[in-house]
This record gives C-alpha cells, sequence and structure tokens, in this order.
C-alpha cells in the first residue's frame, strides 16, 4: 500500500469500472458534491511537512482530487517555499546549521524568537533538511533526506491534482520589505494555484480583483475567537458574525473544527453551531481545519478518526466542503468509504468481531453497560473472562486480583491486600477472598491501558456499571438475537483448584442451567492459554480456542497437530502475524497460512483505537490497521476493545468494490523501512520464538482441594462477621441445652 513507486498506478486505479458504480449520492455541501481533501503539507502526520515524500504519498493514498496544501513563506530574496511555520527551527534543523543565527521579531504584537525565512537567501537554506515537528510523531524520518521546497517545486515535482496555497502572515512579510501580493500574482501566471487562504483580510481583498473564481478560489481563514484580526484589528470571533461582508472578497471560509463542534473543558462535544448552515446561506463554502489521527480529539468518538470525520461530513444536517488533515487517506476513506452507510447494511468481509471484556474501550470492562454498548454496536461473541467468589460464584471480570478492575483499594475491604508469589502480584486483593454480595457493592474502574500516553478513556463512565455474574451474562447474550456466540475465558484453573475453587465445574454447571447445552442458536466458546483447560471440555460440543499469548514467528507441523487434540481454534497476537520492530512493519509470518490450512480458526488480540498501539505503517488509523490484518493476512476474527469501529469497517463501501482503493490495499510489510533505508534503522529486536509441541503441552488439572473456612484473622469484613455470629449462635445453643 505505501510504496511509492505505484504511483503511476493510481489514474489507472480509479479510471476503471468497478462492479456497479462508485457510490455517488447527493451531499450536503454547498455544491453538492463529495467534500474535498486537503493534505496539510501532504501526509504530514507521518513525514516531515511539506515534504516532497509527505506529497507523493498523500497522492499515493489519497482521493484522486486531493489538494496540496503548502504554507508560504518567502526567503530574503523574495523565494516562495512551502514550510508549515514562519519559524524555520520547529520543522528542520536550522538552529544545527546556524547556531548563532536567532533572531527576535514582533508578529501580531507578539514578540517571538527563533529562526525567520526573511533571514536567509533560499541558497541558504540548502544543507537545511526538514525533520518531524510534532513530538508525539516518529523521528525516524528527521536525516539528511527531506529538503526545503520552493511552491514551484511542489507544483512541477508532485504534480498534484489541485494546490492550496495558504498565505499565513502577508502583514509581517510587508514589514520586512517582501511583497506576498506581487510573489503569488507572479507566481499564477505559470502555477495553477486553485485555492488561496489567508486570515488577514486586506491581503485577500488587494488580490480579488486579480483572481478568476471560477479559476481560483479565495478562502479566508478563521483563527481562535479572540485572536484579533492584524490588518482591520477585530477579533475573529466579531468577524464570525459578519459573513455577508467577507462574501465580498472570498468564496469560502477555513474555520478550526470548533467553531463547528465546540468541545468543552472535558473533551467531550457539545452541540454543534449553526455555522455550515450559516455560511452555505450565504453562498459560502466551509472548510474544517485541525483533522489529526494522532491528537487527543472529543471522547465521544472513542479514539476513530473516522467517526469523527463522519460527524462533520454525513451527520444528516450539514456537510462541511472540505477538510484540512495531517492524515488524508483516512479523510479519503471516510468520504469514499464509511459516509452514508446504514448500520444495516450487511457485511461485506466475513469475519468475527469479538470483544475483549465487552465494549471496554467505552465503559468499565464485564460490566452490564459495556456488554450493552457491545452487542449496539455489532459485535457477534461477547467474552466473559471468568473468576470465583469466595462463596463459589463464577461471574466475569478481566483480572483475579480486584485492585486492577475495581475502586477496591477506596472501599472497607482494602486492607486485606495480600501478596502472591505464585501469581506474581505484589499488591492484591483476590476475588475469592470476597462473596458476590460484597463484589457487587464495589464500583467498577474502566482501564486505560494508554493512560502513560496521555490517552484516557471516556472519564464520565470511569465508575459506570455493575459486575455481572456468569449465569447473567449467559441469559443476556441468549437474549441478544443479533449475537452469533459467547466466548468464556479460563485460566488458572490450577491455582483455583489449589484454593478449593472448581472453575471448570462451574462453568460447565452454569452453561447447563442456563440451556447452552441444549440449544444450537447461540455458539460457546471456550479459550484458554491452557492446553489442560481445554482438554477437560474436549467432549462437549463446544468450540475451544488456544491462546498463544507470546510472539511467535513461525509454527512446527506437530505443533498444529498437538493443537488440534484439544482445539479447533487459536487466538494470535498481533505480532504473531505483522512482525514489527520499534513500531514498523519488517514482515508477515506464515503461521496464519499454516494454521488455517490445516482447519484451525485464527483470531488476533487485541485492537484498540489509541494510535499509539498500532504501528506508523497504518498511519494512526485503526480501521487501516483492521483492514491490513483481514484482507492482508484473511484471519477469521478480531477480539477488540472497540466493536464498533470493527463493525462499521466490516460494512464500509470500499470492501464491495471490484478494485479497491489504494487506501483499503494491505500495507507492503518493511515498505516504510525500505523507505528509510538510507537513514538510521531502529535496532533490531531479538527474534521471535518457533512455537514448539513442547510449549503446548501441559499436566493435567489438579483435583480441587478441600479447604478449611478461613480464620478470622483473613476473614473480609462482612465474613468476620459471620463467624462472630456463628460462635454467638453456638454458645447460645449450648446455654440453652444446658438449661433445659
Amino acid at each position: 500500500m505505501w510504496n511509492l513507486r505505484c504511483l503511476p498506478c493510481l489514474v489507472l486505479l480509479f479510471s476503471i469500472d468497478v462492479a456497479g458504480q462508485r457510490f455517488q449520492t447527493k451531499w450536503l455541501t454547498l455544491s453538492g458534491d463529495a467534500p474535498l481533501v486537503i493534505a496539510r503539507g501532504g501526509v504530514s502526520g507521518l513525514f516531515p511537512d511539506s515534504s516532497y515524500e509527505a506529497y507523493t504519498m498523500a497522492m499515493e493514498t489519497s482521493s484522486p482530487n486531493v489538494i496540496s496544501w503548502c504554507d508560504v513563506q518567502l526567503t530574503k530574496d523574495g523565494v516562495g517555499i512551502c514550510f508549515p511555520d514562519l519559524k524555520l527551527d520547529n520543522a528542520s534543523n536550522i538552529d544545527v546549521h546556524y547556531k548563532n543565527n536567532k533572531s527576535e521579531y514582533l508578529v501580531n504584537r507578539v514578540l517571538i524568537q527563533g529562526w525567520f525565512s526573511v533571514d536567509y537567501n533560499f541558497n541558504d537554506l540548502a544543507p537545511v533538511t526538514l525533520r518531524q515537528g510534532v513530538y508525539i510523531r516518529t523521528e525516524k524520518f528527521d536525516g539528511t533526506k527531506y529538503r526545503i521546497l520552493t511552491v514551484q517545486d511542489v507544483a512541477n515535482q508532485v504534480k498534484a491534482p489541485g494546490l492550496w496555497l495558504n498565505i499565513q502572515h502577508d502583514n509581517f512579510f510587508t514589514q520586512h520589505n517582501l511583497s506576498m501580493r506581487s510573489y503569488i500574482i507572479s507566481l499564477s501566471r505559470n502555477v495553477l494555484i486553485n485555492y488561496i487562504s489567508s486570515p488577514e483580510v486586506t491581503f485577500l481583498t488587494n488580490i480579488v480583483t486579480r483572481f478568476n473564481p471560477r479559476v481560483t478560489k479565495l478562502v479566508f481563514r478563521f483563527l481562535g475567537h479572540d485572536d484579533v484580526e492584524p490588518s482591520i484589528n477585530q477579533t475573529y470571533g466579531s468577524l464570525l458574525n459578519n459573513l455577508t461582508f467577507i462574501k465580498t472578497f472570498a468564496s469560502g471560509i477555513l474555520v478550526p473544527k470548533s467553531y463547528i463542534w465546540p468541545v468543552d473543558n472535558s473533551h467531550y462535544l457539545q452541540p454543534y453551531t449553526s455555522l455550515v448552515l450559516d455560511a452555505h446561506r450565504e453562498g459560502l463554502e466551509i472548510f474544517a481545519s485541525q483533522f489529526a489521527n494522532d491528537v487527543h480529539f472529543p471522547y465521544n468518538f472513542s479514539y476513530d478518526p473516522t467517526s469523527e470525520y463522519l460527524s462533520f461530513i454525513d451527520n444528516g444536517v450539514f456537510s462541511v466542503d472540505g477538510v484540512l488533515s495531517d492524515f488524508p487517506v483516512t479523510a479519503s476513506a471516510t468520504i469514499d468509504c464509511f459516509a452514508h452507510l446504514n448500520k444495516n447494511d450487511k457485511p461485506r468481509e466475513k469475519f468475527l468481531i469479538i470483544t475483549s471484556e465487552g465494549a471496554s474501550g467505552d465503559y468499565p470492562g464485564c460490566t452490564d453497560m459495556a456488554y450493552t454498548k457491545a452487542v449496539s454496536d455489532g459485535a457477534d461473541v461477547l467474552d466473559c473472562p471468568v473468576q470465583m467468589t469466595k462463596d463459589g460464584i463464577p461471574f466475569c471480570l478481566g483480572s483475579i486480583n480486584l485492585v486492577d478492575k475495581t475502586t477496591i483499594l477506596q472501599s472497607p475491604f482494602s486492607n486485606i491486600t495480600n501478596t502472591d508469589p505464585v501469581l506474581n502480584i505484589i499488591t492484591g486483593i483476590f476475588t475469592f477472598n470476597l462473596n458476590w454480595d460484597e463484589i457487587k457493592s464495589l464500583k467498577p474502574a474502566i482501564s486505560s491501558p494508554w493512560s502513560g500516553f496521555g490517552l484516557y478513556r471516556n472519564p464520565k463512565a470511569i465508575n459506570d456499571g455493575n459486575f455481572v455474574s456468569l449465569v447473567d451474562f449467559l441469559i443476556y447474550a441468549k437474549s441478544a438475537t443479533t449475537l452469533s456466540g459467547v466466548m468464556i475465558r479460563i485460566e488458572k484453573a490450577d491455582y483455583l483448584a489449589n484454593q478449593g475453587f472448581g472453575v471448570i465445574a462451574a462453568v460447565v454447571e452454569a452453561l447447563r442451567n442456563t440451556g447452552y447445552n441444549n440449544q444450537t442458536s447461540k455458539k460457546v466458546m471456550i479459550q484458554s492459554k491452557d492446553s489442560s483447560i481445554l482438554k477437560e471440555f474436549k467432549k462437549r460440543s463446544y468450540e475451544l480456542v488456544y491462546m498463544i499469548d507470546r510472539n511467535i514467528r513461525d509454527i512446527e507441523s506437530a505443533t498444529i497437530s498437538e493443537i488440534k487434540s484439544f482445539a479447533s481454534s487459536v487466538i494470535l497476537t498481533k505480532n504473531s502475524v505483522f512482525r514489527s520492530e520499534d513500531e514498523f512493519l519488517v514482515g508477515k509470518t506464515d503461521v496464519v497460512k499454516k494454521l488455517q490450512s490445516s482447519n484451525v480458526s485464527v483470531y488476533v488480540q487485541r485492537f484498540n483505537n489509541e494510535f499509539v498501539s498500532q504501528a506508523w505503517d497504518f498511519l494512526s488509523d485503526s480501521s487501516v490497521e483492521i483492514n491490513n490484518y483481514i484482507v492482508g493476512a484473511g484471519i477469521d476474527g478480531v477480539i477488540t476493545d472497540f466493536p464498533r469501529t470493527a463493525a462499521t469497517y466490516r460494512r464500509n463501501r470500499c470492501l464491495g468494490y471490484k478494485h479497491r482503493s489504494l487506501y483499503f490495499s494491505p500495507v507492503e510489510t518493511g515498505g516504510l523501512l525500505q523507505f528509510m533505508s538510507r537513514q538510521s534503522l531502529p535496532p533490531a529486536e531479538p527474534p521471535s520464538p518457533i512455537l514448539t509441541e513442547s510449549d503446548v503441552v501441559e499436566p493435567p488439572l489438579p483435583p480441587v482441594a478441600k479447604i478449611t473456612p478461613a480464620s478470622n484473622a483473613d476473614a473480609s469484613p462482612t465474613a468476620q462477621s459471620s463467624v462472630v455470629a456463628g460462635v454467638l449462635t453456638c454458645c447460645l445453643t449450648i446455654l440453652l441445652a444446658d438449661l433445659s
């Protein structure tokens, strides 16, 4: 997919007639056409902004009419360059080449220090190279390869379908005796400019008569509400109320996305404004900016960038006329593949969507709310990791340690923490330390596996929902008509047996009592990483699923034969399918192919929406990642915290095209690393092991031990009260017997 050599094929790909026709509909844009995709500096979410490679990848992976955005800066000798900022030091290494040349200038009434383009002739910038200016993005593409391009270079070498020039600081350049007006007018004589935007009214009014609006559209760019427009000294918030005035010199407006969908201080959406409808009423096109897959956007979208785009282009009320994005592949795919889908559309790819503790990306895992949302979101199989309570009740929870998944440390039970070297747990309060009624009194806690990167999940629901017993889980799943089955996960059965708990017997009894042994409408899947557990279910008509929880690069034939003796399916890690090093794909294994050729189904875990969970090759897009495993590897199902994302992907229109768009073609493994071959490669990681037969053979489970009741000192507060009550009752009985 990300093969820059494929570019000549792009025109051919989109000119081929497909089965049916490519999707066409009436959009709620001003023209009625599909919204534009504007690539800000190319694919600037990966490559350095405004580099040749960033622009080229945008053309390869985006819509065929993608517009290339160039922030124009002028050098001391009047050469126009494409560079994302007035200061050069953030996105280039100019500070390395000219260490002592820092300047200080007044820019829109603010004193700013740095390295500025107006201090250098273009030839002075020859040794300067571009670098990634956003710290959360990979610096692996920084190096000697990426040169600063002139606007003419972008027009002549990139040959993009459309060119958008953004003139951000005309007033500043004028103060330095440089005329952006003269430069743009001169450039337009030999370069086709489709759009020119600026946040300065005077600049646009000075050039409006020099451009044919049918060829070059002028767009007024809004900055922050309280920022002051430098040429007429009004805030952008006040100008927002005078769209009629803007219409006199521009055919459109470009606004931050929060102008359309405001966001509160807690990062949740507020009701949309009337701005899009107001602009269209005035005959103005409206474009939204600040789209990126790898920034913190409102929790309402569950870290799914496609969902955010849809709220701007397919909400049933309005559509913006274009989006300015650092990741144009996602914007393109949303418009071409995901817009105007119906939730009842049939899946266009056959694979199972299996939950990971329900919709645990939106609610605390294994709660009634997580399971309900998972069903609503389109999951096929609900999972229940089974734990045991002190009174022998099996229930669903993702950890045997209540500290991991509940607020127990803030409860009356916080004083019964234990250390267990067998489980390698230092601070633990185990599920079998409390009765079911006591566990139900606890609040669940949402898991945020990527909180170290500042990515938290749905804080409003941090403690929402109630825990459910295995019986209640099975009853609910049975009533959910859209579900095809359940997956019951059993771990640590040997440990629990030594504690006096027969988890396997408890699961069998729950299945029997809820009628799963006598009906066939719901599939029962039993999952474990312990072969000895699965062997206990061998005589029952369940799908037995063996989880290989380590990264492997290959699997022996004898190992597959051994797995087939106790399971019909396996779960692999993502890295066991597509190997990665330093978050770059380096290759594809044959593990899936070998297992499926032996009639073993393959599911892969665990898919998350947070961009830091994905290899850089997937461009911080969860749908691109899923596509790579479904189309590129042919797996049978995904295990995910976000079933809605997988269900939406499965219905996307592009999967039904005879010739699929490049943004839904599998990623070329190792492609980005090959592209980096002239630069420093990431250090090689130790090779993943080969799974051998001895790795999956385990001793039989021990019998369930008979454990005497715990002492008062070990009991929970409620249990201690029960012991005291029992002692008092016993004493009273003896006393009454003596009196009689």
